[in-house]
């Protein structure tokens, strides 16, 4: 039987411009094994939402440094959910403020990582947040 691969998402939401960091950490997540889909610059939550669905993906990486993730982060959970994708994993990387990270959590992100996190506790937060799901 073959192992099915964890297929990821990333996306960058919103009119920021920067892909330095999603690149690097998209690169890093295909060296230990999973499928990556990158989506490129200036998603907005509808396309995101429709690639996550066309892509059937196990999670969803948003990079985002613009300050709109309490604006962006919501609308994709709910397009997800409304696609039927509330098994879907979402994680978010950039600039994000320490008091919005429990905010976060609550709404139901499963894992916030700012600048300079380890691509190596991402990659163990991935595997861990889809196991049951895929391998």
């Amino acid at each position: 039987m073959t192992e099915q691969k964890i297929r990821v998402l990333v996306a960058k939401p919103g009119l920021d411009g920067h892909d330095r960091g999603a690149k690097v950490v998209a690169r890093a997540l295909r060296d230990a094994g999973m499928e990556v889909i990158y989506t490129g610059l200036r998603q907005t939550p509808d396309m995101i939402a429709e690639a996550a669905l066309q892509e059937d993906v196990d999670v969803v990486g948003l990079s985002i440094l613009s300050g709109a993730h309490m604006a962006l982060a919501p609308r994709i959970l709910g397009l997800l959910n409304s696609n039927g994708q509330a098994h879907v994993k979402v994680f978010i990387g950039g600039i994000i403020p320490d008091e919005d990270v429990p905010r976060l959590i609550n709404m139901g992100i499963t894992g916030v990582y700012g600048p300079g996190s380890s691509t190596e506790q991402i990659i163990t937060d991935i595997r861990q947040a889809v196991s049951g799901i895929a391998t």
